[in-house]
């Protein structure tokens, strides 16, 4: 049997106010392909299917006509949890449609552990797959009066496991010998590396799961949130497959993936990467001005299916309107599009009101980032009022989900 694991589709997303829209089509187009072409049987996609709670219209058109497309593939079945970008009513609402069609999804974390696990039958073989998905913190970890923050902490990563523990304990009451039994998480575990694009799930310094706080019923734990593909704890069998397409231009430098895992009755499983084509090329060139201009028309000799997105780190700092205008005017004939002009080290040397002085760098700003930058400014140490951070990152995971 043949399992397919991916995760953060992000639908919807746009790059400095590009629509990526071409470029996550053609990612689906390939993934239906590919699914066909290597006889996938079962597809797990790990969250985030879409970048808003309220997905466009042209999103919602692209995650269900890739679905209905997977009917007549050899794709028997499909399981897809809810992320911290998606509206857990979004996901769940068609559940009862998308059943019929084989498609099982699981938006927001149930009251029984057991409509989160799925035994699927594919021919001879079986597999339980335990569709956990991302925990909200105001589901799991409400405050009562008199509870300390240590305690309020405690209590958010306990949960985290002792979900876990209650699907895992499901899991081994079904099974029988020789069915591999699979996990599937949205969550940050200890040890990974994040990337620009990557919304904080709520964890504070307390909510980090680590690899050994899985059960150990599970053959393989197909994660998602974090958009490099990675190991999580250095283990082999619990992994992030990463966003498919570039989210930031922190992401540039690795190749994307999907995982490929194989299963043979009671044989180990085989788990490969998969490398996802690129289907726009996202760049980066550095140097002084007239450096990055010749790198600009070097890439503009090349040819692309779709236009280039292109990041300018310039080193020097004469006069930073200057050399933008000069960069803007030497790509207007270019086959490519300067999304992202910035200098090197720039946010070292710049405080926050300088930063708020333009619009286009307000808009590269995230939450967290303003916040702390705001208590530095006000001689506010957040290292030594962990709890003041924790609060606001309690308080912006809610305002997103709303």
């Amino acid at each position: 049997m043949k399992i397919l694991h991916t995760s953060d589709w992000h639908l919807g997303h746009r790059l400095h106010e590009q629509s990526q829209y071409e470029e996550q089509s053609q990612f689906l187009d390939w993934l239906e392909t590919y699914i066909k072409r290597e006889e996938i049987s079962i597809l797990l996609v790990s969250g985030d299917i879409f970048d808003t709670g309220v997905p466009s219209t042209q999103s919602q058109k692209m995650y269900y006509d890739f679905l209905i497309k997977l009917i007549h593939s050899s794709c028997k079945h499909v399981v897809i949890t809810g992320g911290n970008h998606d509206a857990p009513g979004t996901i769940n609402a068609p559940k009862e449609l998308l059943s019929a069609l084989q498609v099982q999804v699981v938006g927001k974390v149930t009251e029984n552990v057991e409509d989160e696990v799925f035994q699927l039958s594919v021919g001879d073989e079986q597999v339980i797959v335990a569709a956990v998905p991302y925990m909200r913190d105001q589901d799991i970890r409400r405050a009562v009066a008199g509870e300390s923050f240590d305690d309020i902490g405690d209590r958010y990563k306990m949960a985290l496991v002792n979900h876990y523990t209650e699907v895992g304990a499901y899991c081994e009451s079904i099974k029988t010998e020789n069915v591999p039994v699979i996990g599937m998480g949205h969550l940050f575990a200890i040890g990974g590396s994040t990337s620009e694009s990557e919304q904080s799930i709520y964890v504070g310094n307390l909510g980090d799961i680590g690899a050994e706080d899985f059960p150990k019923i599970f053959d393989y734990i197909a994660l998602g949130h974090l958009h490099r593909p990675q190991k999580a704890g250095g283990t082999n069998h619990i992994r992030y497959s990463g966003s498919p397409t570039i989210l930031s231009f922190s992401e540039i430098g690795y190749e994307k993936n999907v995982i490929l895992i194989e299963t043979d009755g009671g044989k180990p499983l085989k788990i490969e990467n998969v490398i996802v084509p690129k289907f726009r090329e996202v760049l980066r060139v550095k140097g002084s001005v007239d450096e990055c201009i010749t790198h600009l028309q070097q890439i503009d000799k090349e040819t692309y299916s779709l236009k280039p997105w292109v990041e300018v780190v310039i080193d020097n700092q004469m006069n930073a309107k200057i050399e933008n205008q000069e960069i803007n005017k030497a790509a207007e004939d270019l086959n490519l599009e300067v999304l992202k002009i910035s200098l090197k080290n720039e946010r070292n040397i710049q405080g926050l009101e300088a930063l708020l002085e333009s619009s286009k760098q307000i808009k590269e700003l995230q939450p967290l980032e303003v916040f702390k930058m705001k208590c530095k400014e006000q001689n506010f140490d957040i290292d030594e009022n962990v709890e003041i951070f924790d609060a606001f990152n309690e308080a912006l995971q809610i305002a997103r989900e709303n």
